[in-house]
């Protein structure tokens, strides 16, 4: 067995709405102008078809061919791609600076988000936030998206510690159920919270 102080203790952070802000109203209306449809609002078709593109089951084609509802060309395609892509590049200065604390402590930073392949790529190269992280695991990868328990079991597996030395950070209830119910500590992110004094720093 190992020696529990040995084990690496992780803190593994979601990307939208905890590193990200949501995306501005400017936004949105550049995004549907292009769509030629209202997709801001939690049912609509933006978010209808959201959990398939995000674990990688719909390509960006398929995808947009949902939203739209009708065939539509690559170069449709890859506008809709940036624009949203775009939309969730807000970042919250208030993560950043948590982030930069631990990273200056040494702690040991992974990235746990679902994320269509195509903007996480994008991301990844051009982002500074990524640099923060020893790792990062995005849904359109993996093939699995939260709060699927198997996703939180093979990321687990992949930094080589328990859920007992993890935490996790997102804004969403229902993921952290998830990873509470496998023994990860977790923290919700919401407005307003004092994520340094959450975490404990």
């Amino acid at each position: 067995m190992d020696d529990p102080s040995t084990v690496p203790h992780w803190y593994l952070f979601d990307y939208g709405m905890v590193i990200s802000t949501a995306p501005e109203p400017e936004d949105w209306e550049a995004l549907q102008e292009a769509a030629g449809l209202p997709l801001e609002d939690r049912n609509s078709s933006y978010w209808l078809h959201r959990h398939g593109f995000d674990s990688g089951a719909l390509t960006p084609q398929d995808y947009w061919t949902r939203v739209l509802g009708r065939e539509i060309t690559d170069g449709l395609t890859s506008r809709l791609e940036a624009l949203d892509a775009c939309q969730w590049s807000h970042l919250n200065a208030e993560t950043l600076d948590v982030l930069d604390d631990l990273h200056l402590r040494g702690a040991r930073l992974a990235l746990l988000s679902n994320m269509p392949a195509g903007m996480a790529e994008q991301y990844t190269r051009s982002s500074p936030w990524a640099g923060y992280f020893d790792q990062l695991f995005f849904s359109g990868h993996l093939g699995l998206a939260k709060p699927d328990p198997q996703l939180f079991r093979d990321v687990i597996q992949q930094l080589g510690t328990t859920p007992a030395h993890v935490t996790f950070v997102d804004d969403v209830q229902e993921n952290l159920d998830a990873a509470t119910a496998l023994g990860i500590q977790t923290v919700l992110h919401s407005p307003g919270i004092n994520l340094s004094a959450e975490l404990g720093l």
